[in-house]
């Protein structure tokens, strides 16, 4: 298993550092947030996003997409972390997608799969109930009503929502908690479908999704008539560790660069004549913010390897990498916080918007203490 990057990933990784510093600078994310935009990003540079060809990166070649594989993007989700880039990339793409791609029938993904890659249109998961994640606790309920199915229930949180042509809901096939899960995919201009914004600190897209007898054709269902059989559990769980995994890159790269403006500000500021970087107490905190940094990296490129390479340890360094990732979100800005002073909380600071995304990302497809006891569990504690 190499956690190094090849030629090609290099050269990916520097195109998207670059082009998210030139075209979704932070003061981007700042207007976006003071406008407050529905779609909590920028439509022309999503345009520009998948002229670059990354919605189609990590999709197989015979469906049209570039094959590049889950190592070159997580380098794309690392430069968006630096940059705090808002993109619809995760949502559409990497959960919708591999949903599509995993549990969707050879219509169903011709269908699909073309319109996501190229960004004609967008799709959104609708899984959570609560106001913590947890794909087991799934209350929405589908029931077969002639050639049709008809979903009722609630979903808190869904990632770029507002704005999406399509949700794939995930529901119980009956009324007990045992019952199969269904993938549904539900045009969000249906009769009974109800999508309202929701703000959380970061100030990106997020809608709370209501559906009232909400009729699904047949067809519709990922899997439908050609795969009775479907285990939607499992394609949704290859798709939830694929996201977590992303997520880890993004929080990587935001970590970094909230790091590394620490680290400059430490050689700036002076007080008692000196800069503070020199006092030894101050380096030995980013020492070990470092250390652990270089941790987090090691976790990340393990677990896009396991992906790229069908590793069996896939769900365990998945919940490592996001996990990680996670606590040291809270711990690392913390600390940068600490480290600027008062300066540091202030709205006008840069560092106040990286802050506010890492706090939203710590808790995203699960938090350090949900993965520390899925990791426990997949081990047998």
């Amino acid at each position: 298993m190499s956690f190094l990057l090849n030629e090609e990933q290099r050269q990916l990784s520097d195109s998207a550092v670059e082009f998210l510093a030139a075209q979704s600078p932070v003061s981007l994310q700042r207007q976006l947030r003071d406008s407050r935009v529905e779609l909590g990003f920028e439509p022309t540079l999503w345009q520009q996003v998948v002229e670059l060809g990354w919605p189609a990166a990590v999709f197989p070649e015979s469906e049209g997409g570039l094959a590049v594989g889950y190592m070159g993007l997580g380098a794309i989700f690392e430069a968006m972390g630096r940059s705090v880039a808002a993109l619809p990339l995760l949502s559409s793409v990497v959960l919708c997608g591999e949903l599509v791609l995993r549990a969707g029938t050879e219509s169903q993904r011709q269908a699909l799969l073309p319109v996501l890659m190229d960004g004609t249109q967008r799709m959104a998961l609708a899984i959570d109930e609560q106001g913590r994640h947890n794909p087991e606790k799934i209350k929405t309920t589908a029931h077969r009503v002639g050639d049709a199915w008809v979903l009722d229930g609630e979903k808190w949180f869904v990632m770029d929502g507002n704005g999406a042509s399509w949700v794939i809901v995930v529901a119980r096939m009956g009324e007990s908690a045992d019952d199969e899960l269904g993938l549904f995919v539900v045009d969000t201009a249906s009769a009974g479908v109800s999508l309202q914004p929701t703000r959380l600190a970061d100030s990106r897209n997020y809608a709370r999704l209501q559906l009232s007898g909400v009729q699904v054709s047949a067809d519709m269902r990922l899997g439908g008539r050609e795969q009775q059989t479907l285990d939607a559990g499992q394609a949704l769980t290859a798709a939830l560790d694929r996201a977590r995994i992303c997520l880890a890159a993004e929080g990587l790269g935001l970590m970094r660069e909230a790091f590394e403006r620490t680290n400059a500000y430490l050689k700036e500021r002076v007080q008692f004549d000196v800069p503070i970087g020199s006092f030894q107490a101050l380096q030995h905190r980013m020492a070990r913010l470092y250390t652990e940094l270089e941790m987090l990296q090691s976790c990340v490129r393990a677990a896009l390897s396991a992906i790229d390479t069908d590793g069996a340890d896939l769900a365990l360094l998945a919940s490592l990498a996001k996990g990680r990732a996670s606590d040291l979100c809270e711990k690392l800005m913390n600390e940068a916080i600490q480290l600027h002073g008062g300066i540091g909380v202030t709205d006008e600071f840069d560092l106040g918007l990286i802050v506010k995304r890492a706090r939203v990302l710590q808790q995203s497809l699960g938090d350090g203490v949900f993965h520390r006891n899925r990791y426990a569990c997949l081990k047998g504690f």
